[in-house]
């Protein structure tokens, strides 16, 4: 018998980030995770327990005094608007690693 997967939600992260250092860290931080977006906006795939581990992993590399970051859940009903060359995600299946 096959476990289930559990559901993801599509969210998008959003950060401001005052230090370079710090802003390439997320960088690299939010590289294993998105599945696209540009510069500070990233488009995740995520279960709760991804969500957690991706807000803990922000957490522990931003100034909280100086540095934002924005988790918000993104509504499935709502179909994307796409400008200039964009494209949307369309592999039926993918692996975090």
């Amino acid at each position: 018998m096959q476990a289930a997967t559990p559901a993801r939600s599509l969210y998008l992260v959003a950060y401001d980030i005052a230090d370079p250092r710090r802003l390439a860290q997320v960088g690299r931080a939010m590289k294993g995770w998105k599945i696209g977006g540009q510069k500070s906006f990233c488009e995740c795939w995520l279960t709760q327990a991804e969500r957690g581990t991706v807000l803990t992993q922000l957490g522990e590399l931003i100034d909280s005094d100086l540095d934002r970051v924005h988790l918000f859940a993104l509504d499935p009903r709502m179909t994307p608007r796409l400008y200039g060359v964009a494209s949307t995600f369309s592999e039926p299946v993918f692996t975090i690693f």
